[in-house]
């Protein structure tokens, strides 16, 4: 690489806006800035959530879908029922299914200020009534952030994939 070539890269590297100070940007941009880093933040919190509840679900511990959901959840199941909290609760404690893995993969979330729709993949295996199951689905959460508790469900939806 030539010096001349060096200098425009360092030269266009530092005329960018991630080298400009904090200072010199405007109060817009500052808040942009700000609102961006925050986006990032809950993007994160909501993409771990995700994968405490495959975790959860693994478990059939039903303790944590009473934290993170909504009194007022409602959800559709891949037979096509729709459950409450109460109803989601009682068939998570009551699982005859006992799990060798339950993976959320393929996690998609956009927040779109106090919400949050959150798309993923479960893939799962282990044996029910002693048959061996593998199972997956495409799961869409939606999400509000109260901020005094954080983000919880308050919607969700699993569709069985063919296979």
């Amino acid at each position: 690489m030539s010096y001349r070539s060096v200098c425009w890269l360092v030269t266009a590297l530092f005329l960018t806006p991630a080298f400009v100070p904090a200072q010199a940007l405007s109060p817009d941009e500052r808040k942009q800035r700000a609102l961006a880093m925050e986006l990032d933040v809950d993007s994160q919190e909501l993409l771990t959530l995700e994968r405490e509840t495959a975790h959860a679900m693994s478990l059939n511990n039903s303790s944590f879908f009473a934290r993170v959901y909504t009194d007022d959840y409602v959800g559709t199941v891949a037979s096509g029922e729709t459950r409450d909290k109460r109803a989601l609760l009682a068939s998570i404690q009551n699982s005859r299914a006992r799990y060798f893995s339950f993976i959320a993969s393929n996690v998609s979330v956009r927040v779109y200020g106090p919400s949050a729709v959150v798309t993923c993949t479960w893939s799962t295996r282990g044996e029910q009534d002693g048959r061996t199951f593998s199972r997956q689905y495409r799961v869409i959460h939606v999400y509000v952030n109260n901020r005094a508790g954080g983000w919880r469900v308050v919607a969700g939806q699993e569709t069985l994939l063919p296979g």
